[in-house]
């Protein structure tokens, strides 16, 4: 017999495709999550996260949107309804190297990406215009401070 979508666990799946350090704990992740998404996605919704080395960053990054780069967070959004379906691939060098660039914690520059890449996976897009882009920094903002974190974008000049 069918398990009701209602009942039904988010699947969430932690891959670690790199050998990098410090990398977030799936403990860390799980929380992160929690916390991102909505409770439609925490019913039945199905997410890979894949942390990744700066070639495998850059291959898909070109592959998927034609920039030949690796870039710090790529989102692929399978579905938003019923339930959230979609695999985020966090690139570990250029996390790394971001945290120390703007003076952020590991930890933080992780949940806050983690976070970024959850609001794209249930429709949240800051491309789309300034109004979209603003709504989904404050659910960041949000997010984030309810898991104890800064701002992420308290440094950023207006």
């Amino acid at each position: 017999m069918a398990t009701p979508a209602t009942s039904r666990r988010l699947n969430l799946s932690v891959q670690y495709a790199c050998n990098t350090d410090n990398l977030p704990l799936r403990p860390q992740i799980r929380a992160w999550a929690r916390a991102a998404l909505n409770a439609d996605a925490m019913r039945g919704g199905q997410i890979t996260i894949r942390f990744v080395d700066i070639e495998e960053g850059q291959t898909l990054n070109r592959e998927y949107r034609g920039k030949d780069y690796a870039t710090n967070v790529l989102s692929f959004p399978y579905a938003t309804e019923p339930v959230v379906q979609g695999d985020l691939v966090i690139c570990a060098p250029v996390v790394t190297s971001e945290a120390a660039e703007q003076g952020k914690t590991l930890e933080a520059h992780y949940a806050h990406l983690t976070v970024h890449g959850l609001l794209h996976l249930q429709g949240y897009d800051h491309e789309a215009g300034e109004d979209d882009a603003l709504q989904m920094e404050d659910k960041e903002r949000a997010i984030l401070a309810s898991l104890g974190f800064d701002d992420p974008y308290q440094d950023r000049k207006e």
